[in-house]
């Protein structure tokens, strides 16, 4: 494990977030697999978002917070991070979602396995209370076609390897700047490789901070 090259880039935006980013930064320190680093952005919070990843970044210092000046959206902060991060594989946990800890250990292995270089995983939907509302289930693999379709990639859920298609950035041009970056992957790859199980992922749709 080195801070310095760490295997794993978590990029995680933030926006007004002082409800969830404390839990959602701690369901990544909490990983069984720990050789991480963890990329905070705050796109110009006006709450206390800022205060409570500092104080956590005072506690490990595989966590970075960068400060946008003005506010300026999801896309952007994501791209901030991606490009900072010093890891092999990009993984993305938006600051109001949550991973179980087993999340980067069972997903590395199985892109590892199968030489997979972009995967995603089946995961829970909950309410501001943590409580399942839906299971949200995946297939076991997606062409560029099937994803025009329906876009089936929970972005909490997504990993790509940037040792096979280099740093890939979310478009700025669209509010749906998750789905352009897959097919952005999959023009680039023959597929993605998604895990059945329920891994981490949990996305919290009552209680979404991000803009």
């Amino acid at each position: 494990m080195s801070f310095e090259n760490p295997s794993v880039s978590v990029v995680m935006p933030v926006y007004n977030g002082e409800a969830f980013i404390s839990e959602s930064i701690r369901s990544v320190m909490q990983q069984s697999f720990q050789d991480w680093e963890l990329i905070v952005v705050d796109d110009a919070s006006a709450d206390a978002s800022v205060d409570f990843v500092q104080a956590i970044c005072a506690e490990d210092e595989r966590i970075r917070l960068i400060q946008l000046q003005q506010n300026s959206g999801a896309a952007v902060a994501r791209n901030t991070a991606i490009e900072s991060a010093r890891g092999r594989y990009i993984a993305f946990l938006d600051s109001d979602d949550l991973w179980l800890p087993h999340k980067l250990e069972r997903q590395l292995a199985f892109m590892q396995e199968i030489g997979a270089a972009f995967s995603y995983s089946a995961y829970e939907r909950i309410d501001e209370m943590g409580r399942c509302l839906t299971l949200i289930g995946v297939p076991e693999s997606l062409q560029y076609k099937q994803l025009l379709q329906t876009n089936y990639v929970g972005c909490s859920t997504a990993i790509y390897d940037t040792s096979s298609v280099g740093k890939v950035f979310m478009p700025t041009n669209t509010k749906r700047e998750d789905l352009g970056t897959w097919l952005i992957l999959l023009k680039e790859l023959p597929y993605a490789y998604g895990i059945k199980e329920i891994i981490g992922a949990v996305s919290c749709v009552f209680r979404s901070v991000i803009t």
